[in-house]
């Protein structure tokens, strides 16, 4: 197939010319079917070329319904003579990367007997998922060993168009999965692999391959990874990240770890103080409203009214007041720019129901809310005054 083999064996075509075969529109865009192309549609885990067709931005290529078709940001007419541009540097990226992970699945194959089930290459990191549910760190330092090493030796990457009669003469990593147009991706003495992808023409402008970590996924282990120009990258931001780092905790790199856990550790000790100090500031507060609560018959009866208090307080102010006092009722409202909140307690001498009481009052601003017999809580619309809406609670209270 003409355009198969263009894009397939002129990877390092970049620029070509071709005429617009079909021009029209579906759900993902306007897209186009040229005679001939050198764009890389999605396909084997790779993602799909970009760049220009007569300065026209190509900004996705994919193969639907046997034929490739390529999503343009504007109409191109039928017949037009194009020029096309595939943007080099997104290619050869995804050539290291995807080379990179056929040198790691062919590492982990012959050196661990472990296959790769599927392969994600990201914009940032790509991944492999292997058909086993451990691997161990020294296991996977010895596979970066391995990768790198054939990277460092420099061999050759071909590939070759064979039958399905002549596959038996190649040991293959794994079975193909088309019959006809099979394309072999050899790296000698090393891997034999079906593939359409694009890659260089050497191990070696893989440049480098770095395993970044790895998760269990389910019964399978996944292992993250980057090639060439992108471990570079990470390196360098990483660097910067430290650098920023070292510079705010005051210590040396080989330190940073220690001193980020020393601050972790008196972190959470303050989250402690503060929680207690909170628990004995809300204490003193509750003792506080219930010396100055209403006597009403042989019970008490504490109102307040807050500003933009978060609810959270307010209910286990409420809480405590309840429990320190048996034969109290504890009404709270708080006020923020556009609602109504209310708390309601009650101690445990008294029959009443807070949880009644809230779906009395609640309507009066149009408000939702529940809870139980002892508290309730629940907000609404700023209706009427808040000083009314206590005037309404209190009302219910004593009728």
């Amino acid at each position: 197939m003409e355009t198969d083999k263009l894009y397939y064996k002129n990877q390092y075509e970049v620029e070509f010319e071709a005429v617009v075969r079909k021009s029209e529109q579906d759900n993902a865009g306007h897209y186009v079917v040229l005679n001939q192309t050198a764009f890389y549609p999605t396909g084997g885990g790779q993602p799909y070329d970009t760049g220009t067709l007569n300065n026209i931005r190509v900004f996705n290529v994919e193969e639907v319904e046997g034929e490739i078709r390529h999503y343009v940001e504007m109409p191109i007419e039928l017949n037009v003579k194009c020029i096309g541009e595939v943007d080099w540097n997104r290619r050869f990226d995804h050539m290291q990367q995807h080379t990179g992970q056929h040198i790691l699945s062919a590492a982990f194959d012959n050196e661990l007997g472990l296959k790769t089930v599927s392969f994600h290459l990201g914009k940032e990191i790509c991944s492999i998922d292997l058909a086993t549910d451990h691997v161990t760190e020294e296991e996977l330092l010895k596979i970066e060993e391995i990768a790198n090493q054939v990277i460092l030796e420099n061999y050759p990457i071909e590939s070759k168009w064979v039958t399905e009669e002549e596959l038996r003469n190649y040991s293959l990593r794994k079975s193909v999965s088309v019959s006809e147009n099979i394309r072999l991706v050899i790296i000698p003495d090393f891997d034999y692999n079906g593939c359409g992808g694009t890659h260089p023409d050497s191990t070696g402008q893989v440049s480098t391959i770095k395993l970044l970590h790895s998760e269990k996924q389910k019964q399978l282990v996944r292992v993250f990874f980057i090639s060439g120009k992108r471990v570079r990258k990470q390196l360098q931001e990483k660097h910067q990240v430290i650098q920023r780092l070292t510079a705010l905790l005051s210590v040396p790199q080989e330190q940073m770890e220690e001193a980020t856990s020393r601050i972790l550790l008196q972190g959470k000790e303050l989250e402690k103080t503060i929680s207690d100090l909170k628990t004995k500031l809300t204490e003193y507060e509750a003792n506080q409203l219930i010396e100055q609560g209403e006597q009403n018959n042989s019970n008490i009866m504490v109102k307040h009214i807050y500003q933009n208090r978060p609810i959270s307080e307010l209910q286990n102010l409420a809480r405590m007041i309840s429990q320190k006092t048996s034969n109290i009722v504890v009404l709270f409202i708080n006020e923020t720019d556009n609602k109504l909140q209310l708390v309601c307690a009650r101690g445990n001498d008294l029959e009443m129901s807070m949880n009644q009481l809230v779906k009395q009052i609640l309507p009066i601003i149009n408000g939702r809310g529940g809870g139980s017999d002892t508290i309730a809580q629940g907000g609404g619309e700023k209706l009427i005054p808040t000083e009314r809406l206590m005037e309404e609670m209190v009302s219910e209270i004593l009728s």
